[in-house]
């Protein structure tokens, strides 16, 4: 089976399609992306793009609302946070400070800019 995201005219993935193998492949059986893409189209309309769960291509797997960036190549997911910085390498974003790593539970504050306890972690 492959994976096929639709996207819009911003680049936005707007669905995500599972087809069959030969519905991908040429005629020796070589999985191509262009035939899965033109396939989608016939079938749909629309411009797609493969993705895969276990991000072999374009380093995450396409969701709804992702956006793919033909320069890394990649999908990316929606921005949480204005603060968040994207990876490039890895095409996620992060805080521009890292996790704790004490163990404790913690959740963004975009108005401090860092991590604060989670509510259930602040009762004893």
């Amino acid at each position: 089976m492959a994976h096929f995201a639709e996207l819009d005219s911003n680049n936005v993935v707007l669905r995500v399609v599972v087809i069959g193998n030969a519905d991908t492949s040429d005629a020796n059986g070589i999985e191509k992306e262009y035939i899965g893409a033109a396939f989608c189209e016939r079938l749909f309309g629309g411009t797609w793009k493969q993705t895969s769960y276990n991000a072999n291509i374009r380093k995450n797997y396409a969701g709804i609302g992702y956006k793919f960036d033909e320069s890394l190549n990649a999908f990316i997911p929606p921005q949480l946070y204005p603060s968040w910085v994207l990876n490039n390498d890895t095409a996620q974003w992060e805080p521009p400070v890292p996790y704790p790593t004490d163990g404790k539970a913690y959740i963004w504050d975009e108005a401090k800019k860092d991590w604060v306890l989670a509510p259930s972690s602040n009762k004893k």
